[in-house]
């Protein structure tokens, strides 16, 4: 029987790692975000997002001068296509809303995007979504947009805190990780929680668990292989290892 007849077998989970090489930063590396400004955490807290308008104006200019909007997928995010095609993807399940998985060529289908995507905006009170392109454009005559529909306060579809996970892109991602014979868990400092959960869960399962990041993570210790190389050089060369192993 060829190859590309047997199912896939290796789920990856990314984190802001994955996209550091793309420049865009991340929240709490060492030069982290929030590191480096700890009070812009605040930005994304949906409390006082929902009723600070001042919360509210400070975010839209954050988001419209984030690097993601200039930023270009990495050989990392290449390597995860290669895998897809190689038949040997369950899923990328990613904490980045950065896009970039999709720009690199992985199917929308196979990204679960964990803590949502700035590429679309959604009405608080009506739900109406537009591209966030398109909000931000308004931003020079309107600094706290509003909903064109109903006059509802508008965020861009990222998780905020205190706001729960997509209810389905969880059950998702718990499938492809109790699904993975190996996970592969990249540039995730994996303490934020339910994400992190999955490790754990995947190792009971049986996966083996392979960890890339520069620092140390709470999961090393079940990782079968940690790796601390710079993402861009590793995941392409495990990801040769994992196809060439099918």
């Amino acid at each position: 029987m060829p190859h590309h007849a047997d199912p896939p077998t290796v789920t990856v989970l990314t984190g802001a790692g994955i996209s550091t090489a793309a420049g865009i930063p991340d929240f709490r590396g060492p030069q982290g975000v929030w590191t480096r400004d700890p009070a812009s955490v605040n930005l994304l807290d949906i409390g006082p997002y929902v009723r600070d308008v001042t919360v509210r104006e400070r975010g839209w200019r954050a988001w419209a001068e984030h690097a993601v909007w200039d930023a270009r997928p990495t050989a990392a995010h290449r390597a995860l296509v290669d895998l897809e095609r190689a038949g040997a993807l369950i899923a990328v399940l990613t904490q980045n809303f950065d896009g970039l998985h999709q720009r690199a060529g992985s199917s929308p289908e196979r990204v679960v995007e964990l803590h949502g995507t700035l590429t679309t905006t959604s009405c608080l009170r009506c739900g109406e979504t537009t591209p966030t392109r398109d909000v931000l454009a308004r931003l020079p005559a309107e600094p706290d947009p509003r909903c064109v529909v109903c006059g509802g306060v508008l965020k861009p579809d990222v998780v905020y805190f205190g706001e729960l996970l997509p209810d389905d892109a969880l059950q998702r991602a718990v499938a492809a990780a109790t699904d993975a014979h190996t996970l592969v868990a990249v540039g995730t400092t994996l303490t934020v929680h339910p994400v992190a959960g999955l490790v754990p869960l995947a190792v009971e399962s049986g996966a083996r668990l392979v960890v890339v990041n520069a620092e140390p993570t709470p999961y090393d210790h079940l990782a079968d292989e940690v790796l601390r190389d710079p993402i861009d050089e590793v995941l392409p060369a495990l990801v040769a290892d994992l196809v060439a192993s099918r």
